[in-house]
């Protein structure tokens, strides 16, 4: 059974009742909001994260122990509604991440939104230590982003160039500074931004400050042992408030939505 808890009317999937939401349902539910100012397109920092009742963000590690097939219906709709995808190199590897697909149920909505028919996958990382020969750099209908900082090892910057990627300079030292990569994406003209982590990523997000959104599925599952939470790092000094958007049921997993207040 699936239920419908809307917070907001103009977030919530239209017919709540048996059977699963349409890809549709959920694009509508999850729309990046427009710009409220009239300086044009702003981005939109949203993350998309999975925990367990006991706060693990994985398993044996990885997440899909913990998921479900409703929580991968609404990752496959949050990445078709995302310029880029964002995520730390060692996600990249535990995960072991291939590029985004085209989807022809969003085939028609990208191309109305000016979007790339996927979106690019853009990995962060201070050593670009990485597979380059992997999928996700060889075989991507969108090539690769490689966000790092200005003290990368230059011959590894040429390999990935080499290799196709594209890398991104979002520093001034080894790494990426939140506020840079976000400034970096847009100025490439993404501006509808979704971050799947890891944990140690997303928290660098939370003490930056420049997270927008949350989306948290809670998986009714119970795993204790030390798996890392979804945000990982040192503490914000005052905990940052978000306002609950919706919420969406499903066998028992709970899809929570949530903005900056």
């Amino acid at each position: 059974m699936r239920r419908l808890f809307p917070v907001t009317e103009e977030t919530a999937p239209n017919t709540p009742g048996d059977g699963e939401w349409s890809f549709t349902e959920l694009a509508a539910a999850y729309a990046y909001p427009e710009p409220t100012t009239g300086a044009g397109p702003v981005p939109w920092l949203r993350a998309n994260m999975v925990s367990t009742l006991d706060g693990a963000a994985q398993h044996d590690g990885g997440s899909r122990p913990i998921s479900s097939a409703a929580d991968m219906r609404i990752f496959g709709t949050l990445r078709q509604l995302a310029d880029v995808v964002i995520v730390g190199a060692e996600t990249v590897r535990q995960e072991g991440y291939r590029p985004a697909r085209e989807r022809p149920d969003f085939a028609r909505m990208r191309r109305a939104a000016g979007q790339t028919p996927a979106p690019a996958i853009a990995v962060v990382s201070a050593s670009l230590d990485l597979d380059l020969s992997s999928p996700l750099f060889a075989e991507p209908s969108v090539p690769t982003l490689i966000l790092t900082g200005a003290a990368a090892p230059p011959d590894r910057i040429a390999a990935a160039e080499k290799a196709g990627a594209r890398v991104v300079i979002a520093g001034g030292g080894v790494g990426v500074e939140p506020a840079r990569l976000v400034q970096a994406l847009a100025e490439l003209g993404h501006t509808r931004l979704l971050t799947e982590g890891g944990p140690r990523l997303l928290g660098q997000f939370v003490a930056a400050g420049v997270l927008d959104e949350l989306c948290l599925a809670v998986s009714p599952m119970l795993t204790a042992g030390d798996a890392q939470r979804v945000a990982g790092g040192p503490s914000v000094a005052v905990p940052q408030r978000l306002v609950l958007v919706s919420v969406l049921e499903e066998e028992g997993f709970l899809f929570t939505r949530y903005r900056r207040a």
